[in-house]
């Protein structure tokens, strides 16, 4: 009885160690893969799908992949400026940021969570946007495999191209066809920051009607762009 209860929990571990094995395989392969292919479908892409269904919608996917030297230096410098002033420099954390949002949290204020463009990537492409420590965690995995083996230049030409900007909008080229109805590489800084404006919450804000909230949001911005460090990777 108790070597049949020994093999028994032998097959239970040894199905743990290769599940987890496994995981570390394909999740290592798909940030090694998507450092050089477009990023085609992610989690959140396939949710909002189903969303779409289940309220007796069509579903809608409006994405188009452009490379980052076709979008405008300006949509990068607005992003860098609203969400993450420390892109180019640390290695995926913001550890400043995230301790200041965790004492304001504290003391009750609604303020962002402290994430990196890195960090916001690796949800973006990897995760569902569920809020749990569990998920937390590997969103920090993922952002450390990115940081190794992708340059700061891909991260952020992967996070312009997957990100939500509006119901079943996805990606900078898309939102700006359609709010500007021009392409990402005629954005204009006005229109830049506009956009970048409304990426904490895209399916609430409109870049084409913007409330009087997302207007001083996107001045804030302007008022930003020039005093930091001009990054170009349009060349």
């Amino acid at each position: 009885m108790k070597k049949r209860k020994r093999t028994f929990l032998g097959i239970i571990f040894l199905i743990i160690r290769r599940t987890i094995l496994a995981f570390f395989v394909l999740s290592i392969l798909t940030v090694i893969v998507y450092r050089f292919l477009p990023v085609t479908l992610t989690p959140l892409m396939i949710i909002r799908i189903g969303e779409q269904i289940f309220d007796g919608k069509s579903p809608k996917l409006n994405k188009r992949w452009v490379p980052i030297e076709k979008m405008s230096p300006n949509i990068v410098q607005a992003a860098i400026t609203a969400e993450d002033q420390n892109f180019t420099e640390h290695w995926g954390f913001d550890i400043k940021a995230m301790q200041k949002a965790y004492k304001n949290n504290k003391r009750g204020k609604k303020i962002k969570g402290g994430s990196t463009i890195s960090q916001q990537a690796a949800k973006n492409i990897f995760l569902c946007p569920s809020r749990s420590y569990v998920r937390k965690a590997f969103e920090g995995y993922f952002t450390l495999l990115m940081e190794l083996t992708w340059s700061k230049k891909r991260i952020m030409e992967v996070y312009l191209n997957v990100i939500e900007m509006g119901d079943g909008v996805y990606g900078i080229e898309t939102a700006s066809q359609k709010y500007f109805h021009k392409s990402a590489k005629k954005l204009s800084k006005s229109e830049s920051a506009l956009i970048v404006a409304c990426f904490p919450n895209p399916r609430k804000w409109n870049a084409s009607k913007p409330t009087g909230y997302i207007k001083r949001r996107q001045q804030w911005i302007l008022n930003n762009m020039d005093k930091m460090r001009r990054v170009d990777w349009s060349k």
